[in-house]
């Protein structure tokens, strides 16, 4: 029954293509027509296998046919559903949703940076991988143009927060890791000196040869 409402027709196309429609005009007012629509108002489930699975015949998911278009609105409805996949992968250079994103920015004017980076941030926020490689090895933020700083930032902050909550994101890859490794393997590396060590024995002799090797070395 769930199955035949997914695909039931409306107003002449079906419901995926709707769905489809929706993400690449930005049209939210549609998005939620669908949505709030029996029995999908009252299937979180459903819902969110349609949300997942609907891709076009060139194996773009709904989340990439969005950020292909840089759809800010339909973007954040979409991960407002409960059980919405962040990173689906799409057939073509297996891009993300994020690598989507970042190619769009990349293509606009100077002016949509801003923009842009808000976007992104959003993405990254909602749990967005930063760190997913597509058929390339690239990452989104291998992918950016290099003159967008501010939007390269965004990412390396993004990696950063995630490096301090323990997540595997190797330290030497965030900017400004690499030194902050060099720093910290350089203060591991000093031996403690004699005059700030403390004693941790409890034995009188050991303390008393601990006393005399200090007093014959300040001399």
């Amino acid at each position: 029954m769930v199955g035949r409402a997914k695909e039931e027709e409306h107003e002449g196309a079906s419901t995926r293509e709707l769905l489809i429609e929706a993400c690449r005009r930005n049209n939210t007012d549609l998005l939620t027509e669908i949505l709030s629509t029996p029995p999908l108002d009252n299937d979180e489930a459903a819902v969110s296998d349609l949300l997942n699975n609907t891709t076009t015949v060139l194996g773009n998911h709904l989340y990439h046919e969005a950020a292909s278009q840089g759809n800010y609105e339909i973007i954040d409805m979409l991960l407002d559903q409960p059980g919405f996949e962040c990173d689906p992968v799409n057939r073509a250079e297996g891009d993300t949703p994020l690598h989507t994103a970042i190619r769009w920015i990349n293509s606009e004017p100077p002016e949509q940076r801003e923009f842009g980076a808000a976007l992104v941030e959003m993405m990254l926020e909602a749990g967005s991988n930063s760190r997913a490689k597509n058929k390339g090895g690239l990452t989104p933020l291998q992918l950016v143009d290099p003159r967008n700083e501010g939007l390269r930032e965004v990412i390396r902050k993004h990696e950063y927060t995630l490096l301090n909550a323990g997540d595997f994101v190797a330290a030497d890859e965030v900017k400004g890791g690499k030194e902050l490794l060099a720093k910290a393997a350089k203060q591991q590396a000093e031996p403690e000196s004699d005059e700030d060590a403390e004693f941790s024995g409890s034995d009188d002799e050991e303390r008393a040869e601990w006393e005399r090797r200090r007093k014959a070395k300040r001399g």
